[in-house]
């Protein structure tokens, strides 16, 4: 494993950069978990965990975009997470809207396209609107640029099922027939649609399950579990997680020659 250690200006090194994006998985997908626990640990709110899991996002997204990792998809909201205290839940979306805002003002000079996975429709008007701005930025800038995925309101049961409603009402409009289906086509009605599957799935806070994350499209997934929390993941952690993958027999149910 490389050694990770600090630069002269502070900054972390660890992979070799000299060959570029070379053994780097074009997705990574991130469970952003132990916010609660961070904060609990420190006599504080678990909001305040929240907002140090926000700021833990944007280190980690700008680092995957410097070293060319074109997509990145994060579980910040899931279905089963409205259980939590009204005043938490009010807490995360107040979080997501400041980033939004700040979001649509800066994504087309820092060239990130923004994408949300999930159902949206239990979401205020206002936040909404907001991810609706930042699809329509998301449009006009080059496929080529960084994207960074946020589930929101999202569990990979209730994407499927959305999927396959979708799938079955076309059939009974007359548009598509059953033995049209196929795994290309099922894709396609997803909210990654477009998107290449992870190569790597990262859960920090030494939980060790997919937690209803990505559940079709993690079929040949890596997965590397640290103890850290999320609002301690940094780019050392990253890069011990890019190591580990660059390690892996990837033989997607086949035999290396």
């Amino acid at each position: 494993m490389a050694d990770i250690q600090k630069n002269q200006a502070g900054q972390t090194e660890g992979l070799p950069r000299s060959n570029g994006k070379e053994g780097l998985p074009r997705h990574i997908a991130i469970i952003m978990d132990g916010n609660g626990r961070w904060a609990t640990r420190r006599g504080l709110p678990r909001t305040a965990g929240h907002k140090a899991g926000a700021e833990t996002f944007r280190r980690i997204a700008t680092y995957c975009k410097n070293l060319g990792i074109q997509y990145l998809t994060v579980y910040a909201f899931s279905t089963e997470n409205w259980k939590r205290s009204e005043s938490e839940v009010s807490a995360i979306m107040l979080l997501l809207k400041k980033y939004l805002l700040e979001a649509v003002d800066t994504m087309e000079r820092d060239h990130i396209r923004l994408h949300f996975f999930g159902d949206m429709t239990p979401i205020s008007p206002e936040l909404r609107a907001l991810a609706k701005e930042t699809d329509e930025i998301t449009e006009h800038l080059s496929k080529d640029d960084f994207q960074a995925n946020v589930c929101l309101n999202y569990g990979g049961r209730d994407e499927i099922l959305r999927a396959v409603r979708r799938f079955a009402s076309e059939c009974a409009a007359g548009e598509r027939k059953p033995e049209d289906l196929d795994e290309t086509l099922f894709s396609s009605y997803l909210d990654s649609a477009g998107i290449p599957d992870p190569e790597l799935i990262i859960r920090p806070s030494g939980e060790q399950r997919l937690s209803n994350f990505l559940l079709w499209q993690c079929a040949y997934s890596e997965f590397y579990y640290t103890d850290t929390l999320w609002p301690d993941f940094d780019e050392a952690e990253l890069d011990r997680a890019l190591e580990a993958y660059r390690h892996r027999d990837r033989r997607f149910g086949g035999i290396k020659k």
